[in-house]
């Protein structure tokens, strides 16, 4: 990995990683946060700075791309005793080389807390009177934000347009997967989930959900891809603080992201409006701060700031991988 200095969050803001452009790596698909070259076999996943909502980027986050890369890099090694993931090296703080896997098209979502305000969500859908989750049928009367008799594994299908909740019966008729494929997904799933709360436990915090990314190799072998319990696929709660405040009716304590989607939305039409305004710097600087606090309380190790200038760090880096 290389060298890193010990600069301060405010030291790097102008110097974000918004986007990459290496040629030497051959083609790249952008996602939404990272930048993809495909090598044939394996993939380089570049974690950017990009900050995704209203299905655009909305602002840059000073250090959210190593962020990103390195809590996933944490949860890979405490859990693969579980089941094999898609890590071969990381040779960067924002970069994981990776196998390339046959993509899985369920996202695996576990739940442990009776929460959420999506129409997916399992509170919401308690709320309009659905009781039966993953196997599990709920009790009326439960409160919002309660803990799960058991965690739930309530995959939605992996699909372009809109990802959709189905039974497990409805994703096999409709060939998402197969019997065998979704027991070993839900199995693998349920077991990951329960060592990240054990872990997170021990840190001070609750992980309430999450979703998982499965592919297959080239002998079919299940594979976890993509991300793990980073702050941007898992909810994490203060666990000192949660059985005071459900017992007082208030909401658990948790790291706050949506200040800055709702700075937007109270500007303009995220949505509608061609050019957004610029993110209020004093918002983009608190929530790098609470990015690398989320970091910090997550794997407790303190955040060690990626040398800068970044792309060319980054492009020294990955000389190794030229095609």
């Amino acid at each position: 990995m290389s060298s890193t200095l010990p600069l301060t969050p405010s030291a790097a803001t102008a110097d974000l990683l918004k986007v990459t452009d290496f040629d030497f790596l051959g083609r790249k698909i952008a996602g939404k946060v990272r930048d993809i070259y495909d090598l044939r076999d394996r993939l380089v996943l570049i974690a950017t700075d990009r900050h995704s909502s209203f299905d655009r980027i909305i602002a840059h986050i000073p250090w959210k791309g190593q962020v990103l890369n390195q809590v996933s890099a944490y949860w890979f090694d405490k859990t693969k005793d579980i089941v094999p993931n898609h890590v071969l090296a990381m040779p960067d703080p924002n970069v994981t080389v990776a196998k390339k896997c046959t993509l899985v098209p369920v996202e695996a979502v576990v739940r442990g807390y009776l929460t959420g305000v999506t129409d997916t969500a399992i509170w919401t859908r308690y709320g309009k009177g659905e009781r039966s989750f993953g196997g599990v049928t709920l009790p009326d009367g439960m409160r919002k934000n309660a803990k799960l008799p058991q965690p739930i594994f309530d995959p939605t299908t992996k699909e372009a347009a809109h990802d959709r909740t189905l039974t497990p019966e409805q994703m096999i008729a409709e060939g998402y997967v197969t019997a065998d494929m979704f027991a070993r997904i839900e199995r693998t799933a349920l077991a990951l989930f329960a060592r990240g709360q054990e872990l997170a436990a021990k840190n001070g915090l609750i992980l309430v959900d999450t979703k998982y990314e499965f592919g297959t190799d080239t002998d079919g072998s299940l594979v976890l891809i993509d991300e793990i319990h980073t702050p941007d696929s898992s909810r994490y709660w203060q666990r000192a603080s949660y059985e005071r405040r459900l017992a007082a009716g208030e909401e658990p304590e948790y790291f706050d992201k949506e200040f800055l989607r709702l700075w937007f939305r109270d500007h303009c039409d995220p949505y509608a409006d061609k050019a957004l305004p610029d993110a209020p710097a004093d918002l983009v600087q608190e929530l790098s701060r609470r990015y690398i606090q989320m970091y910090e309380q997550i794997t407790g190790a303190k955040f060690i700031y990626g040398a800068t200038p970044v792309l060319p760090r980054i492009a020294r880096n990955l000389q190794a991988y030229r095609v």
